[in-house]
């Protein structure tokens, strides 16, 4: 066998590798996803239940729609089903939507994992940091989404019913459709900042992307925050778009200080490429992975 071809096998088995690794990244965010998920579906919410086995509890899920509903209907509004098999439908919807919520801090562990073969060791322990951003970031995004977007853009949809002199009846699968995909893509949209940085810190990326091209980038976010909040109008759009770009100008500074204190190495997620950097206080050329200096012997990470 050539050493061409050597290669290729070499190269061939580090690709099966990684889909192997991709596939049990997966499954392990799937298998979380569907936990959490038959957990919302069936485990009963009030264990008084025990003391007449027959009746019919009330699971999580229907807890967490009773609150919702609550917390952000409008008194005028009313809800209805319309067809009979619609309340089966919102149940398993609403359940795989809140279990997928749930789940995000593992399915961006399980992200992370899966790159992590590609990084130097003290970039690995970014994780934790990555991790504990993303679900604090995504859970504030998703509370953001649900107390305070949410009940503007109902009210400022309810003005549009007199406008065209309309009985304020919503089916029950649209209302908890627009309240949990708003809710889930409000948290999504607040980790931008968090996975920015770590793009840019991991060398993928550059803060250049952003800097001289602000107009083009908040123009493409404006637009999604208004996907994000079809029915609310500007003042919705508004209302999610500022505090998203205020997080994005402060990942710009977070950013900007980890290009400064190296020279980013672009590397590919499935091959290292590992390039010469000159020391930063003596100017001496250092070739490898080494962390010191072999001239003035002081750490260059």
């Amino acid at each position: 066998m050539s050493s061409r071809d050597e290669e290729y096998v070499l190269a061939r088995m580090s690709l099966e590798e990684h889909l192997k690794e991709l596939r049990y990244r997966v499954k392990i965010s799937l298998i979380t996803v569907g936990v959490i998920t038959l957990i919302l579906m069936v485990a009963p919410a009030d264990l008084s239940f025990l003391e007449n086995p027959l009746i019919f509890y009330k699971p999580f899920i229907s807890v967490i729609l009773e609150y919702i509903r609550a917390y952000t209907l409008p008194e005028e509004v009313e809800l209805i089903g319309m067809r009979f098999l619609a309340p089966i439908e919102l149940y398993l919807f609403s359940s795989l939507i809140l279990g997928f919520i749930i789940s995000m801090p593992v399915i961006a562990y399980e992200a992370y994992k899966f790159i992590d073969p590609a990084l130097y060791p003290h970039e690995k322990k970014l994780i934790y940091p990555f991790t504990l951003a993303f679900s604090a970031l995504f859970t504030v995004g998703a509370l953001f989404g649900l107390f305070l977007v949410i009940p503007f853009l109902l009210k400022a949809s309810l003005l549009f019913y007199g406008i065209v002199g309309a009985a304020p009846l919503v089916y029950v699968t649209d209302f908890y459709s627009l309240v949990l995909y708003t809710t889930l893509l409000s948290g999504l949209a607040f980790t931008l900042p968090v996975v920015f940085v770590l793009l840019v810190r991991l060398g993928f990326i550059s803060t250049s992307i952003i800097e001289g091209k602000r107009p083009l980038f908040y123009f493409i976010i404006f637009l999604l925050t208004a996907i994000i909040t079809p029915d609310g109008g500007p003042i919705a759009d508004f209302i999610l778009f500022l505090p998203i770009v205020i997080l994005m100008e402060v990942a710009v500074k977070i950013a900007k200080k980890y290009e400064k204190e190296r020279q980013i190495q672009r590397r590919s997620i499935f091959t290292k490429v590992i390039e010469p950097i000159k020391c930063p206080y003596c100017g001496q050329t250092i070739p490898g992975n080494s962390i010191f200096c072999p001239k003035c012997g002081k750490s260059i990470r």
